[in-house]
């Protein structure tokens, strides 16, 4: 995997995923600076924030770190923030998956949850033992949203690999999925051509079930509207 030597690193289920649509993905490099990200957005059609091991520092969303988990490195929150920032100000295209989705949310000004089973009470499990291959619950998809536009139902299954989630979100945000136990799944904006964060991991799903699928296509929809005007 590199050794001793700094290695980006990267599931190809996420690549597969957006070329199965007809997308080409690139990997990003860890470029810092509003000017230096702004120039490497302005070359995509859309922008995917992936999953991590590792969480956000809480410093981000102004809160200090209460319960014990590891922090993502520095350079790499802040190229997700500086890309999601850019990415809404701009209108691009975005799809955030699991920690993407929460790298949303705390670019534009929401907070996080940072440990549900220390913090809310619930029978759910959210970091399921089970293959992320297999479900763990449902999601109610909320009416009028993006998500619901996209599924063309109110319920879907779902796996769950996170132990972290959306706390507050921004004035412009909405929540479009939630968890039986209220946890929130899916988040996005309206004033926004495709802005859209799911808490779930559908690069898992999306080969044997239609409706995760739906969501890379129309993801990779979206981009090609934005790369022809």
């Amino acid at each position: 995997m590199g050794g001793k030597e700094p290695t980006y690193f990267l599931r190809a289920r996420y690549l597969q995923a957006i070329q199965e649509a007809g997308g080409v993905p690139l990997v990003l490099p860890l470029v810092q600076g509003r000017a230096q990200q702004t120039f490497l957005l302005q070359r995509l059609d859309g922008l995917l924030v992936t999953g991590s091991g590792s969480d956000l520092a809480p410093r981000f969303y102004g809160e200090s770190q209460q319960y014990p988990f590891q922090r993502m490195s520095d350079e790499r929150a802040q190229l997700e923030l500086g890309l999601s920032k850019l990415a809404f100000e701009h209108h691009v295209p975005t799809f955030g998956i699991c920690g993407g989705m929460q790298s949303m949310n705390v670019a534009l000004g929401g907070t996080l949850i940072q440990d549900i089973p220390g913090q809310i009470p619930t029978k759910i499990q959210h970091l399921q033992k089970k293959s992320a291959e297999k479900t763990a619950h449902l999601v109610h998809i909320e009416p009028k949203s993006l998500l619901r536009r996209i599924i063309k139902k109110s319920n879907m299954p779902v796996n769950s690999s996170h132990h972290q989630s959306v706390k507050t979100i921004p004035r412009s945000f909405h929540i479009s999925a939630v968890a039986p136990d209220g946890v929130i799944e899916a988040i996005e904006a309206d004033d926004h051509p495709f802005w859209l964060g799911v808490q779930w991991h559908p690069e898992f799903l999306y080969r044997k079930d239609v409706l995760q699928k739906r969501l890379f296509s129309a993801f990779i929809k979206a981009a090609r509207l934005y790369a022809s005007s």
